[in-house]
Parts: C-alpha cells; sequence; structure tokens
C-alpha cells in the first residue's frame, strides 16, 4: 500500500540517500605515495613542510595529518637500511691504498649523508602507511595536576 502525502517533507524522506562511491586506497599506493613525500589520499600535495615536519593537512584534498605520529619509526626504518644494506657494502670496497683515518672520515661521511636522505623518507612513507591502516599515532598523555 502507497500513502500519498502532499506535503514534501514527507517525500524527500522516503528518498533513498544517493550512492557515493568511496574508493580505498591501497597499502602500497599509500606507503609510495608517502615515500615521494606526496598526500597519501591524493597523491597531489605535499606531505612534509619542511626536512621532518609534517604538514597538518594536505593543501589538496584537505586530508589530516596532523594527529599521526611517526617519530621513532623513520629513525629506525633509517638504521635498520643504512647498517644492513649499505654497510656491507662498505667491506666489499678496497681502500687499502687510503690511510685508516681517511677511511674512517669517508665512510663516516658517506653514512650520514645516506641516512639524512633515507630519514624524512622514512618519516613520510610511516605516516603513509599509519594514515592508510587508520592508526592514530602515538598522542602525547597529558598530565593532569591534582588540586
Amino acid at each position: 500500500m502507497k500513502l500519498n502525502h502532499p506535503h514534501p517533507i514527507f517525500s524527500a524522506m522516503s528518498e533513498q540517500p544517493p550512492v557515493v562511491e568511496q574508493t580505498e586506497i591501497s597499502l602500497k599506493t599509500a606507503a609510495l605515495r608517502g615515500l615521494m613525500g606526496r598526500c597519501p589520499h591524493c597523491g597531489q600535495g605535499k606531505l612534509m613542510r619542511g626536512y621532518l615536519k609534517q604538514v597538518e593537512a594536505c593543501s589538496v584534498c584537505g586530508e589530516q595529518f596532523g594527529h599521526i605520529r611517526a617519530d621513532d619509526a623513520a629513525p629506525w626504518l633509517t638504521i635498520i637500511v643504512v647498517g644492513h644494506i649499505f654497510l656491507p657494502f662498505a667491506f666489499m670496497v678496497n681502500v687499502d691504498w687510503m690511510p685508516t683515518w681517511a677511511v674512517m672520515l669517508m665512510w663516516s661521511a658517506c653514512f650520514a649523508a645516506i641516512a639524512l636522505a633515507i630519514l624524512p623518507r622514512a618519516k613520510a612513507l610511516f605516516i603513509g602507511v599509519l594514515w592508510q591502516t587508520r592508526a592514530p599515532g602515538y598522542k602525547p598523555v597529558e598530565i593532569v595536576k591534582s588540586v
């Protein structure tokens, strides 16, 4: 039985809301966009506003990133990559012709430069992963003073 209601409010209530298609961003896409320093949601806006400072929100799509904390994960990944991937290459290079102090200085400068290059990309990568998994990240604990 169909009811005819003359008032427009009743007809608006019986209509189905429009279906909005929401596309899910894959973990791989979000991670790659983060690694490139772009917004994991749209891939257009910048994710970092400084060397290690993330933006509060994407300037293109408005997605919020200020609540995501990836502060400790980026140095961890940087140490893993530099120490376990690049360090073995140092043992494969023959530098017997150089004095020991020069070899130590050369490798120290090389690994420091690699670490400084990887660190912001690692942080952006973790921001992308934390955003896609909807993990809120670390939020500081508020200290409540008792009266």
